[in-house]
């Protein structure tokens, strides 16, 4: 029954290797389901009694006692904590069937065609509350969509947290001891080590930026001379695949110069279109292992389970390796030449991966953080540039406003400088809106350590009648106490519903309206509330690199629309499955309207890709 903490979640040093999740399951079995049954056996051997056909039974009776008894005692515990901490619990969600199991079965199918986080969001407002615990199979895990408890969870309370075991056992096959999967000193070498490359002489050398950006410009010119529209998603995805690549390690991918999604023929792949090519093989690996941990994330405690027989992400691992040791290897060998020759260049002329290299030899540990690097360049910034590209073919008007500041500034051929983008105020209001509205990474996950945490009171209420947009919204009177938290406790924090809530943004929180970021009423909210916008997370670990990410958006959208000037859906070259559906058109908020469909595996994408028809300009 409830697998409560127990010792190895009480003590982090006595903790299996995450890659041991078959061992983790195992033990948790005898825990839960052997342990009672051996000392029913042994109370009935001592004491001389047969229970002959009432012996299954009795066994039966016996774990759902033993589950029954933990759960009280675990309980128990928590009043107590909570009352000495002077916090009262989290509200639990209370399904209709033992270990909230109803809820499960509603979230997983929420997952396949539900709007993204609309299965959270309507549990939020059942329970009238922006955190709650949802206690599936007698699980405590936390989820929360108030900026208060994000707030102590990226800064305030930051020494709290961690990634935690969990986590860990989720994604060590995929990013080990990358940046994003290790805590603690190992995640602080990490930073220490990434920091200086995205120091302001790196991301405004926009030479890079200027090569990769021309190249997918003229392929784009060469498809729309064609007559045919264009996987935007996937066209982004390569652009800045391969400008992270070259930035990173000093060798170009050249994805951009592989087979594309052809219209009409593409199918859908783990996070948009497919290819059926060497690069294919390695995006569907990599995006394939983002849905495995995601998905892994929604079965929660048990997700072993259903790896017993096969470990998903293990022939996803093999192939992101196959890419990439390669390229580790010779930069180790280089090093070596280098020095035997005596020579050891400066870190301002070498790349990361070199950089890493004269750190260390060990191949596991240089890919792991390429790896998590790669993701970061690649899926956040492809993700922005998607979603501002949709903006801009379902709102023209922003669009043609965006190619007027872009003429006025920049005319039709001048080179983006640092300086200039600064220039863009229009285009970095559709930036920011876009993040707002489409954070690349929707939700994240945390674990509090080993101790019970308290959460802090949050200062207003979720939802009030009167800015709600959603009719049937309740009104959530603000917390008078701070809640309690047990310790060993995932919680998973949604930054997407929070940006999205309009007590923070006002009745027209789910409108796109780049304005709000303009207006000197509406950004000194945002100055006095700065939590209410995260789209590249907070405190300590706060996203390297945002401004690079900013500077590469905003160079390629300054080139794309000197060139280019209207931005079409082509809904119609969607592959089967990935449009909308119908009825999401009776539902609250974003999915009335939406015209794509919003999706998420560790980043956001855009189910099936974005098939866009692109408008060369007559100047």
């Amino acid at each position: 029954m409830a697998p409560s903490p127990g010792p190895a979640e009480q003590s982090p040093k006595m903790w299996l290797n995450p890659k041991l999740y078959r061992t983790r399951l195992f033990l948790d079995v005898v825990r839960i389901f052997i342990f009672p049954t051996v000392v029913l056996f042994q109370a009935c051997h001592y004491a001389r009694v047969r229970l002959g056909l009432l012996s299954v039974p009795a066994h039966v009776l016996a774990i759902v006692l033993w589950g029954l008894t933990r759960n009280i005692i675990y309980d128990v515990k928590q009043a107590q904590e909570a009352r000495r901490l002077g916090a009262k619990p989290v509200a639990r969600i209370k399904g209709k069937w033992p270990g909230n199991v109803d809820i499960l079965l509603r979230m997983m199918k929420a997952f396949k065609t539900a709007y993204l986080m609309d299965v959270y969001l309507e549990l939020f407002q059942e329970y009238k509350c922006t955190t709650l615990n949802t206690r599936i199979l007698w699980v405590d895990q936390i989820i929360t969509m108030d900026e208060e408890h994000m707030k102590y969870v990226h800064a305030t309370g930051f020494n709290n947290f961690w990634r935690g075991r969990r986590q860990k056992e989720r994604m060590e096959e995929f990013l080990g001891d990358g940046i994003f999967n290790r805590d603690g000193e190992k995640w602080k070498m990490h930073r220490v080590t990434a920091r200086p490359f995205f120091a302001r002489e790196r991301i405004s050398d926009f030479q890079l930026f200027d090569k990769h950006s021309s190249l997918t410009l003229n392929l784009l010119s060469r498809i729309t001379a064609s007559g045919k529209p264009c996987d935007a998603q996937d066209l982004y995805a390569r652009f800045t695949l391969d400008t992270a690549s070259e930035f990173l390690f000093g060798n170009n991918l050249d994805t951009l110069s592989l087979s594309l999604p052809e219209p009409g023929k593409a199918k859908m792949g783990p996070k948009g279109s497919a290819t059926n090519d060497e690069f294919g093989s390695f995006a569907q690996a990599f995006e394939m292992a983002q849905c495995v941990i995601t998905q892994r994330a929604r079965l929660g405690y048990f997700w072993p389970v259903s790896e017993l027989k096969k470990n998903r992400i293990k022939e996803a691992g093999q192939i992101t390796k196959k890419w990439l040791d390669p390229i580790v290897r010779r930069a180790i060998d280089e090093k070596a030449k280098a020095k035997r020759a005596g020579i050891e260049a400066p870190i301002s002329e070498r790349t990361f991966l070199e950089h890493l290299a004269q750190s260390t030899e060990d191949v596991g540990l240089i890919r792991d953080e390429l790896l998590s690097i790669l993701l970061a360049s690649r899926d956040t910034t492809a993700c922005l540039l998607t979603f501002v590209t949709y903006f801009m073919a379902i709102y023209p008007e922003v669009g043609k406003r965006m190619r007027e500041e872009v003429l006025q500034t920049h005319g039709l051929d001048q080179e983006p400088t640092y300086e200039s983008l600064r220039g863009l105020k229009y285009m970095r209001a559709v930036l920011n809106e876009t993040l707002r509205l489409f954070p690349p990474v929707p939700l994240n996950v945390r674990e509090s350590r080993p101790a019970p945490v308290v959460l802090p009171v949050s200062h207003h209420p979720t939802y009030t009648a009167s800015s709600s947009p959603y009719p049937n919204a309740p009104f959530v009177p603000t917390p008078t106490e701070p809640l309690y938290m047990p310790g060993a406790t995932p919680v998973m924090y949604m930054p997407m519903l929070m940006q999205r809530n309009p007590d923070l943004w006002g009745p027209d929180a789910d409108i796109f309206d780049p304005e709000r970021f303009l207006d000197p009423a509406r950004t000194a909210r945002l100055a006095a509330n700065p939590m209410m916008f995260t789209p590249f997370s907070a405190g300590p670990r706060i996203c390297l690199g945002q401004n690079f990410a900013y500077n590469e958006v905003s160079f390629f959208l300054v080139r794309l629309l000197q060139q280019f000037d209207t931005f079409t859906l082509a809904s119609e070259f969607q592959p089967e499955g990935s449009q909308p559906p119908t009825h999401w058109k009776t539902k609250q908020g974003r999915q009335a309207i939406e015209r794509c469909w919003p999706a998420a595996a560790l980043t956001l994408y855009v189910k099936g890709g974005l098939w866009i028809r692109f408008g060369k300009a007559q100047n």
